[in-house]
């Protein structure tokens, strides 16, 4: 909630084109259909109600962004991530606004 917060409010000084840069993987938590309507290229898409039984197809060892249409299902991914032990993940908020920060 507060990485959705920091967000809304442009406090969040992460550098994602970075992050991505170095490796970072996209996960995508919308919907299947959300996700075939507008996706960024090469983000992978793991609906949040899915991710705690596909939590094998993540490399606990690389940097994951989270993203959805807002910011609130991917901050319950990020959290879902974390307490199976992925060490860095990052809360992108929406698709779209994070699209434009890489």
């Amino acid at each position: 909630m507060l990485d959705a917060i920091k967000n809304l409010f442009g406090m969040d000084k992460t550098d994602y084109a970075d992050l991505v840069k170095q490796g970072a993987v996209i996960v995508d938590v919308r919907s299947k259909s959300e996700y075939a309507g507008g996706h960024i290229k090469n983000s992978i898409n793991i609906p949040v109600d899915q991710l705690e039984k596909n939590l094998s197809k993540l490399n606990k060892d690389k940097t994951i962004i989270t993203c959805c249409a807002s910011g609130m299902r991917s901050a319950s991914a990020k959290n879902i991530l974390q307490n199976n032990g992925f060490k860095s993940v990052h809360n992108g908020g929406g698709w779209a606004s994070l699209n434009n920060k890489i």
